[in-house]
């Protein structure tokens, strides 16, 4: 482990102060279940870490009109356990519980989480699926930024100098849709997924297909949309035909990197597979009579 000062500010002002003050020589930490590791492994060597763990206000999970407002410092274990979260977001609370262990997720965060932007992980997928944004606030005010375009590059997010990630708006789900994350785990359940899709699907009453998202994790640097596949059957009847035709195109959407847990050929094939399940399993989980 490389020499830091730590800092233990208690509000947002102090951390931005000392943002300022030592810019690209700091890391701000929240649970530290990432930062830890690549420090260890000096993959980063900051000279002064921030810890969150003392700043109020960053760890409620609050219901607006728009959705459910969820604090940067909530931890994964708090979300999964949220009784707000099961009722109006069931997904978001399914992924959650299959995030690594109780351990982990009793430390991690979700702002943690997805600052530190590991394509692998699980919540983005899920989180972009609903239309999600991140909550971006510096001395100058606060910048609002989906989800889906915060993710730019292998382990680099759109955290512009001298701000933090304070909350993540996540819209509630489209009436009479149905939604699921899959993950794929060929070896051990507290591992990253081979693969993982989240899909939501709504339809409309003679049966066509209202709305769908299909969104990968593990499928290449970032968090991919497979706005291909959904335009293939968007308007179209949710058959199994039209589905399977629909996943086929993902194989065009991903470009996975290939590692221990398989070859960019077979993640590619299973980004398919699961992309095709993640639609089934959505639609059948539409309310019966929408």
């Amino acid at each position: 482990m490389i020499d830091f000062e730590y800092h233990a500010p208690t509000s947002l002002d102090q951390v931005f102060d000392l943002l300022e003050q030592y810019g690209d020589d700091s890391r701000v930490m929240a649970g530290g279940t990432a930062l830890v590791i690549q420090m260890k492994q000096r993959l980063s060597q900051p000279g002064h870490v921030i810890g969150m763990r003392r700043v109020g206000g960053l760890n409620s999970i609050e219901s607006t009109p728009e959705g459910l407002m969820i604090g940067a410092l909530c931890t994964q274990r708090q979300i999964e356990n949220s009784e707000l979260v099961a009722k109006e977001l069931p997904l978001i609370a399914d992924t959650f519980r299959k995030v690594a262990t109780p351990r982990i997720r009793n430390m991690a965060t979700i702002g943690g989480g997805l600052v530190n932007g590991d394509p692998n992980q699980d919540p983005p997928p899920s989180l972009i699926a609903l239309g999600a944004s991140a909550v971006m606030t510096s001395k100058s005010g606060e910048r609002v930024v989906p989800l889906e375009e915060f993710f730019i590059d292998y382990y680099e997010t759109d955290v512009q100098p001298g701000e933090i990630l304070t909350s993540v708006l996540v819209p509630h789900a489209p009436a009479s849709s149905g939604s699921v994350y899959l993950k794929f785990l060929p070896r051990t359940a507290d591992d990253y997924g081979t693969v993982n899709v989240a899909s939501v699907v709504s339809k409309e009453p003679d049966g066509t297909c209202k709305d769908v998202r299909i969104v990968l994790g593990a499928a290449g640097v970032t968090p991919i949309r497979a706005t291909n596949a959904e335009d293939a059957l968007r308007g179209k009847p949710l058959t199994d035909e039209n589905i399977r035709a629909a996943a086929a195109l993902v194989k065009d959407a991903v470009d996975p990197l290939e590692d221990f847990r398989g070859s960019a050929e077979y993640k590619t094939d299973m980004a398919e597979v699961f992309a095709r399940r993640a639609v089934e399993q959505a639609m059948a989980a539409i309310p019966a009579g929408s």
